[in-house]
């Protein structure tokens, strides 16, 4: 064994004092009396447009950038976001998460593959999203097929084409997450029928925001999530987006689907006070990104601030650790990765008392700290 790590490791089951062996994969956990720091699997966000002034949409350089940045906040497993614009520029912008991720750079976070949030939403739901919706027909999808690099889509429901869409995504292995969406409950289970018919698996994109609410009498989106136990679903927990009350909420209905994400845009990590979002002027304030509508525009969040945050509410490191790493890699099906166990990739994270990132492991390689 290569390397040799000694600290209190979080597993599924809770806190253990171990001496961690381990190259690319973990090798042997061998109990030990120990304290800190913290080891905890790496990081995994589903969901994240940019970071350090960089954003998916700008291409591989963009993508890069902001890998390198999320990286030493504990993200060892990323996936680039898109954001709705017109189709030749989304398409480039996967180009760009190719090009990265055949490059297979050790330097960087794995990237698994791109998540395709717009242009197949409700323009009734946009939220930060620019108006540049389209439908999914049959030749857009098979365009996006061909490219081999979009892993996770945001679909609503309710636009033409939306259920024969999920359909052929979840045939060729794409995950299907309904989000930005008007839909009602009936709408939206429908398409959640489909999905599994063919095998799929569904989730629900920054639960809460951009989807039509739950009333006594028209459960909508948020309804359809939260009375669903098998599908997941993402969460901004960043004290902005989603009440605590509400967080708590979606954990006790989710518990084991749920997972959190950054929804970071490029303004994230910087000390700008003006930025943009898909080509839209974006003004960041107290730790808030808007748009000029006072629209909420992604988030100023990394994922080590996430655990904090959820901490806060309450929730122990092993449970925290299960919604930043072990609930994302089981959506995604990713079974190398997302808990610390022997056999997994040696993707690890240190934290010192105060949950600060120390060091940053990808696939055993020292990565940061």
């Amino acid at each position: 064994m290569a390397n040799i790590l000694r600290g209190v490791v979080i597993t599924p089951q809770g806190p253990v004092g171990a001496e961690l062996g381990f190259e690319r994969r973990i090798e042997a956990i061998v109990p030990a009396d120990v304290s800190g720091p913290f080891i905890v699997p790496g990081f995994i966000d589903t969901h994240v447009h940019g970071g350090d002034g960089s954003d998916t949409m700008d291409g591989h350089q963009g993508v890069r950038t902001l890998a390198r940045f999320h990286l030493r906040h504990g993200t060892t497993t990323l996936y680039p976001t898109t954001i709705t614009n017109p189709w030749e520029t989304v398409i480039r912008a996967l180009d760009g998460v190719a090009a990265v991720q055949a490059s297979r750079d050790p330097e960087l976070p794995s990237i698994p593959g791109a998540h395709l949030e717009g242009p197949f939403i409700s323009p009734k739901r946009l939220g930060a999203q620019p108006p540049h919706t389209v439908s999914p027909t049959s030749k857009r999808i098979e365009a996006l097929l061909e490219l081999d690099v979009v892993r996770l889509v945001t679909l609503a429901p309710e636009i033409p084409h939306a259920v024969d869409a999920a359909t052929r995504f979840a045939q060729a292995g794409v995950r299907v997450s309904v989000g930005h969406s008007a839909a009602s409950y009936d709408s939206t289970w429908r398409l959640i029928e489909a999905v599994r018919a063919v095998g799929g698996t569904v989730g629900f994109t920054h639960l809460y925001n951009a989807m039509s609410g739950l009333t006594g009498r028209e459960p909508g989106v948020v309804g359809a999530a939260l009375s669903d136990h098998d599908s997941f679903a993402e969460l901004i927990l960043d004290n902005h987006h989603v009440h605590p009350a509400s967080a708590r909420a979606a954990l006790a209905a989710k518990s084991g689907h749920l997972h959190l994400i950054t929804d970071a845009i490029r303004a994230c990590g910087t000390p700008v006070g003006r930025s943009e979002l898909g080509g839209q002027p974006v003004t960041v304030s107290g730790g808030v990104a808007r748009l000029v509508d006072g629209t909420l525009a992604g988030s100023l969040l990394t994922l080590d601030q996430a655990l904090r945050n959820a901490t806060d509410l309450g929730l122990e490191l092993w449970q925290v650790s299960q919604l930043l790493s072990g609930v994302p890699a089981r959506y995604l099906g990713l079974d190398d990765r997302g808990e610390i166990a022997v056999g997994k990739r040696a993707d690890l994270v240190l934290l010192d008392d105060r949950l600060e990132v120390l060091e940053v492991y990808v696939a055993g390689r020292h990565a940061y700290g």
